[in-house]
């Protein structure tokens, strides 16, 4: 098979039908030997039955239903696990990204030498004043901890060879944070700038968002754990001179430093950071919590196929 389409559903009902037209016009001016794969992520919605109903029309479709919804990153994952084509296209159903993104990123793929990977960017960040800073800032922070780099304001839709993919899947763990996981894969990765439309507010809320932060840094870097030790051995340091200091004082010239607003100070500020410490081991052992326990990230309910 030549080409593998994958994409999610999840309240996708409204841009199914339009997504499916417009995807097989484009994959039809490259090859006629194409799968489409739906991988229905527990979709509340009725975006199975109108998946269901495409794959009678059209046997190309194949549908993948998951027993629950397990999340984005997940769903794509099982999805690519289950293509059979030499390239494998990935692009979201909400028509973000326009489905003819595949016909340029095809032809910039082929223009390459070994190459492996074509995705796109954004040309200039979509969204409100909200979404640009805090959609900065995520990258930023996730880059400066991370030595897993990702591309800042890359765009989920991506052309990939089949031996890319085929490595990709290998990667077994629970937390996923799929644009590490892209980078972390490797080989030759080309850009192709692109336009992303906005189609209403975003799904990404601001505790989402810092949430999926917290999951990506965590899950690409123990630079964290590395800093609580450093920021304990400055405290230590610093008290250890500041008690040199009173001792001295006290003995030599009978002064003593008294006031009861700096010890409670003190006494909150330590304690926030005392916490604040545990907060982020405590972070990490729950990932080895969960990713001890091997539990298989999705369950499939049945594939239509």
């Amino acid at each position: 098979m030549d080409l593998s389409i994958v994409t999610t559903l999840y309240d996708s009902s409204a841009h199914l039908n339009e997504f499916y037209d417009r995807i097989t016009k484009t994959a039809e001016k490259i090859t006629q030997d194409f799968e489409i794969i739906f991988v229905n992520d527990g979709s509340p919605d009725n975006s199975l039955k109108i998946a269901i109903s495409l794959h009678n029309k059209n046997k190309r479709v194949k549908i993948i239903d998951l027993s629950r919804n397990f999340g984005h990153h997940k769903a794509i994952m099982t999805g690519l696990s289950h293509t059979k084509g030499d390239l494998v296209f990935y692009t979201d159903v909400d028509l973000e990204e326009d489905p003819e993104l595949l016909e340029p990123i095809y032809k910039e793929y082929r223009k390459q030498d070994d190459v492996d990977v074509v995705f796109a960017i954004q040309e200039k960040r979509r969204g409100h004043i909200y979404e640009k800073i805090s959609g900065t800032f995520f990258y930023k922070m996730f880059n400066f901890f991370s030595d897993i780099k990702v591309v800042p304001d890359a765009m989920i839709s991506r052309l990939m060879s089949k031996r890319y993919v085929t490595s990709l899947i290998r990667h077994k763990e629970n937390e996923l944070f799929i644009l590490g996981l892209w980078e972390n894969t490797g080989f030759k990765q080309v850009q192709l700038t692109a336009n992303k439309h906005s189609r209403g507010q975003t799904t990404y809320k601001l505790r989402r968002r810092i949430s999926l932060m917290v999951n990506a840094i965590t899950s690409f870097s123990n630079k964290p754990l590395k800093y609580i030790f450093y920021l304990g051995a400055l405290i230590s340091f610093i008290s250890f001179v500041t008690g040199s200091y009173l001792i001295i004082n006290k003995l030599f010239f009978g002064g003593m430093l008294t006031g009861w607003s700096s010890i409670m100070t003190s006494i909150w500020l330590f304690g926030g950071l005392i916490i604040f410490s545990l907060g982020i081991i405590g972070i990490y052992l729950s990932k080895i919590f969960i990713e001890t326990k091997q539990r298989p990230y999705t369950i499939i309910r049945k594939i239509y196929n």
